[in-house]
């Protein structure tokens, strides 16, 4: 080990998408120093858009942050926003103080004030970043990817990391806040959102958005993806959007998903599309077989959604029209957990010590209250553990949407959805919990270090209408 020696970085922006190998200096060092600094940002990613931000180190996203698994990081955070704001570090398992939620973990950095986090980034895998601090910030910009690297990870010939956000309406954001949006749905046809509506079902939560993003820029701004015939292509995709769901295809191929937020998946699964909720990340990988120019793009039935787009090409196909897919779900073999999990007769219970139920509620029209166990934020019922509890949480769904369901400083694993067990377990941090009375279970073990991880939902508009809790570890409270 090298001691006390540090590698200092300020991360480019994230629109440069490649990832190249790490060089050998910085796998050699014990500790990697990061600057991250949040301001103001005008954001223009399209004509005619320009939206008030606020951002990491100058762009949306924030830089891309890299480790090697095993390696310290040392995050020098300067707050020169007008908002408070934290850095939460998505998907992690760390000291507790260093988990980046105001009021919870930590107190809220003020504008002009800074934060030191340090922590050995762990579990590898394709993590991420963002603010915790309940003024929006994520809404506005303060996100970016983190990405653990995993020596045991098979090589790539190419590797892109690729964040697919979107730039709010803040009227209608305020607005779903009260319950009071009238913006649609936008969900692709032949989706499980459009396909569990009813016909008198009023939505006044629905965020709208006016422009669609891949790392910074919208289509045809985006940044070319350049690979070779021949390549073995992995992405890292991560769903960075407030409130929506998204679904992601590449033309004229499959995607073989290995990891679910991070983590291996017991037994790869070759889709046509990915299905991403709130806060989940996928790594898919395909190969090139073929010269050509194919658009890597999310599905979805709103107006702008060819905005978010970027192009894939061979050498010499830069310019040429590139293959699209068309905006449905219809006849699309997208992920779900099901496939990627298969299915059992039951699944293994042993170890559980501590069993949990939580119903999740609200969302009538005119209110802005989302719920568990007809509760809200901070007056949710709260999971009790001390450290070496095996924990089951069994959530029911009584509203009309998904909910991705978060839980920090954890890895658990979808063990069941709508009444069928999985044969193989997801390892997860973020599930989408079926909506219309379905239910889904975890499985956890509490052998994190003690303190309060919170548990919410990820969907930014009813997290911030109280649909959240956290696991308390016995002494911490």
């Amino acid at each position: 080990m090298r001691r006390a020696h540090f590698l200092r970085t300020g991360a480019g922006a994230m629109i440069v998408a490649a990832l190249p190998a790490l060089s050998s200096r910085a796998l050699a060092e014990d500790t990697i120093a990061y600057t991250l600094t949040a301001a103001p940002l005008t954001f223009a990613p399209a004509s005619g858009v320009s939206f008030a931000g606020v951002a990491f180190n100058g762009s949306i996203p924030g830089p891309l942050l890299r480790a090697r698994h095993g390696q310290r990081v040392r995050v020098a955070f300067h707050n020169r926003s007008q908002i408070d704001t934290t850095v939460h570090w998505h998907g992690m398992i760390l000291p507790n103080a260093m988990d980046g939620v105001a009021g919870v973990t930590q107190p809220a950095v003020p504008p002009g004030g800074d934060f030191l986090y340090e922590f050995a980034p762990n579990p590898p895998g394709t993590r991420w970043y963002h603010d915790h601090a309940a003024k929006m910030g994520t809404l506005l910009g303060l996100f970016g990817l983190f990405v653990v690297e995993d020596p045991k990870d098979e090589p790539a010939d190419a590797e892109f990391a690729l964040v697919f956000h979107d730039v709010p309406n803040m009227a209608s954001v305020m607005a779903a806040i009260r319950g009071t949006s009238d913006a649609p749905m936008v969900d692709p046809m032949g989706s499980p959102e459009m396909a569990g509506m009813r016909p008198d079902d009023r939505m006044g939560d629905e965020a709208a958005y006016v422009a669609h993003c891949i790392n910074g820029a919208s289509y045809p701004s985006t940044k070319r993806l350049a690979v070779k015939v021949g390549d073995r292509v992995r992405l890292r995709v991560l769903n960075a959007n407030p409130s929506q769901t998204r679904y992601v295809r590449l033309a004229e191929h499959r995607l073989r998903v290995t990891h679910s937020d991070g983590n291996p998946l017991a037994q790869p699964l070759e889709v046509d599309a990915l299905r991403i909720g709130v806060g989940e990340r996928y790594d898919a990988w395909f190969e090139v077989t073929k010269p050509g120019a194919w658009l890597l793009q999310g599905v979805s039935a709103d107006p702008l959604a060819f905005e978010q787009a970027v192009v894939v090409h061979t050498p010499g196909m830069e310019n040429a029209p590139p293959a699209g897919v068309t905006q449905s779900l219809d006849g699309v073999d997208f992920f779900t957990y099901e496939k990627a999990g298969g299915s059992a007769a039951s699944f293994d219970r042993s170890g559980i010590t501590l069993r949990k139920e939580m119903l999740l509620g609200g969302g009538e029209y005119g209110s802005g209250a989302w719920t568990i166990d007809g509760k809200m934020w901070p007056n949710t019922p709260k999971i009790d553990v001390r450290s070496g509890d095996r924990v089951l949480v069994r959530f029911t769904n009584k509203t009309d949407m998904d909910h991705p369901m978060h839980l920090h400083g954890h890895t658990f694993r979808v063990v069941e959805v709508n009444g069928t067990a999985l044969a193989r377990p997801l390892a997860k941090d973020v599930s989408l919990v079926p909506a219309n009375g379905g239910t889904l279970t975890w499985i956890f073990d509490a052998d994190s270090p003690p303190g309060r991880w919170l548990l919410h939902c990820h969907n930014e508009i009813h997290m911030m209408g109280g649909m959240m809790t956290e696991v308390v570890y016995a002494g911490r409270a």
